[in-house]
């Protein structure tokens, strides 16, 4: 299925000394993305944001159809100039992007924020609360304007208690507000070119939303185009599945969800000292119950803080798993670059086992044998990808092994990625294919 490179993460702009500059930035690392063996870049919400209080990530939408493009109320006077960038460039610079992107054979999915709206332009009185809110959205690109009716209480009932924060809550029924919502997701693919969408916070609106954008037909240059989905659906395994059906049914391009269950039982993996390996095995996750639907992470920019933290220890363990199993696999631009795991040309880096997922990783899995501190598995290959077999090791303080039958005979192995410490001569994650 490919590796997704998720380009962002939160303040990436700030602490890289990328303000204005992030898409230019992305541009520039496709190559070698490409070269390592990525297949997608996941890229943050390109709309002009609310800005309130300074620049944001985006996920307070303003405009749908500003992607940088326009000048904003709310933004102004950088360098004498009104400012029309979003935090992350111009809109001429994101569609450089993806051209780029796709000359490179890259996929690029558009993060869609359609549950909440935030930085109107005026205030209006609910009749139906008799309370003045900030609902009166006249964007300067001219498109998908917005009253107080389409917002939650509307007078179009909708049940929707997931409200994001103050912000106002979109009322999706509300014909204006689903057929402009229809309308720049057809925009977003066929205009400026994306391939695809990872919906935020899907619990805040009816999954028939995600239905009738994936039920559609797209054509971009003549040629249909297959669109991609993934739903940010923060919930265990039984909603998710639920959440799944619901999309899916009847739906021309079906739809995926982060595996946020596994992500969490991989956490346990780094993080808790004594974590069983035979936890591994069990139910309860998308890779082994949906793995065609998953999108298998690590971390992601909503793991930064205090009530989701991120993984801290071992992380190359996580990461290792996620991509020699089944899923679909998506990488952290800030555990690739920033925390230094990338480490690309070396074999116990995320470069190696993206490399070793491309050319390994297909096929039926195999657990061929687990013990709390010892975890062997095969992938029996397919088409172009070779197969593997798969070792970890959580034991710190020696070498851990076990005599298993593989579907291999006669064969030698070769080692294609590992990682360990080194003083102990360990390797306690590690991947090895057949000669």
């Amino acid at each position: 299925m490919g590796v997704i490179m998720q380009a962002f993460y939160w303040d990436c702009p700030r602490i890289e000394g990328k303000e204005f500059e992030w898409w230019n930035h992305v541009k520039g690392e496709i190559s070698a993305l490409q070269t390592a063996g990525f297949t997608a870049l996941w890229l943050p919400p390109a709309n002009k944001a609310a800005n309130i209080g300074g620049m944001s990530m985006g996920y307070d939408v303003y405009d749908y159809y500003d992607l940088g493009k326009y000048p904003q109320k709310a933004v102004r006077k950088t360098n004498g100039k009104d400012e029309v960038r979003t935090w992350f460039g111009s809109e001429e610079e994101l569609r450089a992007l993806v051209r780029a992107a796709h000359g490179k054979g890259l996929k690029v999915y558009a993060d869609l924020v359609l549950n909440h709206n935030n930085g109107a332009d005026g205030e209006e009185l609910n009749p139906i609360t008799n309370r003045t809110r900030w609902t009166r959205f006249t964007p300067q690109s001219g498109t998908f304007s917005r009253d107080w009716t389409c917002f939650n209480p509307s007078p179009y009932p909708e049940s929707d208690n997931a409200a994001f924060g103050d912000m106002p809550d979109l009322c999706h029924i509300n014909p204006r507000v689903s057929t402009g919502i229809l309308n720049h997701a057809k925009w977003m693919i066929e205009e400026i070119g994306f391939d695809g969408f990872r919906y935020d916070f899907v619990k805040g609106f009816g999954a028939w939303l995600v239905r009738a954008i994936h039920d559609r037909s797209y054509t971009r240059g003549g040629r249909p185009v297959e669109l991609f989905g993934v739903g940010e659906c923060w919930a265990g395994d039984d909603y998710i599945d639920g959440w799944l059906d619901a999309v899916n049914s009847w739906a021309a391009h079906r739809v995926g969800a982060f595996d946020f269950p596994l992500r969490y039982r991989l956490k346990d993996l780094c993080d808790s000292y004594g974590f069983s390996l035979r936890r591994l095995v069990d139910n309860g996750v998308l890779m082994k119950e949906r793995p065609f639907e998953a999108v298998t992470f690590v971390d992601n920019h909503d793991f930064r803080g205090d009530d989701n933290p991120p993984i801290v220890n071992d992380k190359m363990l996580a990461y290792a798993f996620i991509l020699t199993h089944e899923g679909y696999p998506c990488v952290f631009w800030q555990d690739y670059y920033q925390w230094g795991l990338g480490r690309e040309g070396a074999q116990n880096g995320i470069a190696a086992l993206v490399r070793a997922h491309e050319d390994h990783a297909g096929g039926e899995t195999s657990v061929l044998y687990v013990d709390d501190n010892l975890y062997l598995m095969q992938r029996s290959g397919i088409g172009g990808q070779k197969g593997l077999v798969f070792v970890m090791n959580n034991r710190g303080d020696a070498w851990n092994g076990a005599w298993v039958r593989t579907q291999w005979k006669n064969r030698a192995f070769a080692p294609v990625a590992w990682c360990g410490r080194e003083k102990h001569q360990v390797r306690p994650c590690r991947m090895v294919r057949p000669r």
